[in-house]
């Protein structure tokens, strides 16, 4: 079977991992990583905190893929959650601190929060014959123990920030997932929750792609944005952003924007 997407149909859907499907970036994961016996950290300043990292590393992300810095990679991937520690924080910590912090954000031991629209979404789709992956820049060891954790299904994982292979929002890392999933690019979904470095990348890479904005970070995104992915299908129906145009003024000559979409 598939969804219907504007003038097209979907045949599969890949899923971003970290904040789509399993809680990252959140209030409680920084606290028990970083100070589990106390005190409390102030919750409306670490999510400010994380809302002005998390549009950092798209903007990372972003350039690493468009030529304009390396890749990100897993040691991008460290220096930005120890940047975040240190915003949290408002100060430098020292290193083995925040070396022990970053660790346990990466393989946390402490509760796990989840998102009750993960599960049901997955199956849903499943049941509709609509092919299911997961990629994420995450470590694979990480990745695996989210989902574990969760008790979301392993087996969807199909590429991981590995060193041994292109990792997301690299093209080849998208149509390699998309190939192992056996559909076509174009009648391919992406799900993510960042605007650049996701769905604007996903767009690169031929499929079509989905905002999920469950805080409200993207208020100026329209087309293709969710809040939940209880909205997935409708979304879905609905149709994706319009793709990016290369050259004329689309993503490849533009910055990322900033807290409200504006161009920084």
């Amino acid at each position: 079977m598939s969804l219907a997407s504007g003038e097209t149909q979907v045949d599969a859907v890949l899923f971003d991992l970290d904040d789509v499907l399993v809680p990252f970036h959140t209030h409680l994961a920084w606290q028990w990583a970083w100070r589990p016996q106390g005190p409390a950290l102030g919750e409306r300043r670490v999510q400010a905190a994380l809302r002005r990292s998390l549009h950092a590393w798209d903007r990372r992300r972003w350039q690493g893929l468009t030529g304009r810095l390396a890749p990100a990679d897993l040691a991008a991937l460290r220096d930005h959650l120890a940047a975040t520690l240190g915003a949290i924080a408002g100060r430098a910590l020292p290193p083995e601190e925040t070396e022990a912090v970053v660790r346990r954000i990466l393989r946390p031991a402490g509760e796990i929060e989840r998102f009750p629209d993960a599960s049901p979404a997955l199956d849903r789709l499943r049941k509709q014959g609509i092919r299911c992956g997961i990629v994420t820049p995450l470590p694979s060891e990480s990745a695996v123990w989210l989902l574990r954790r969760v008790g979301l299904p392993g087996d969807l994982l199909l590429r991981a920030g590995d060193p041994d292979g292109p990792v997301v929002p690299d093209r080849e890392a998208f149509r390699q997932a998309v190939h192992h999933l056996g559909s076509p690019p174009g009648r391919t979904a992406y799900v993510g929750d960042l605007f650049w470095s996701d769905v604007r990348a996903a767009h690169r890479a031929g499929l079509s792609a989905f905002l999920l904005d469950r805080h409200d970070t993207w208020p100026r995104v329209t087309a293709g944005r969710m809040r939940s992915l209880g909205e997935l299908e409708a979304t879905v129906e609905r149709g994706s952003m319009p793709p990016p145009a290369e050259g004329t003024g689309g993503p490849g000559d533009s910055p990322p924007p900033g807290p409200n979409g504006e161009g920084k």
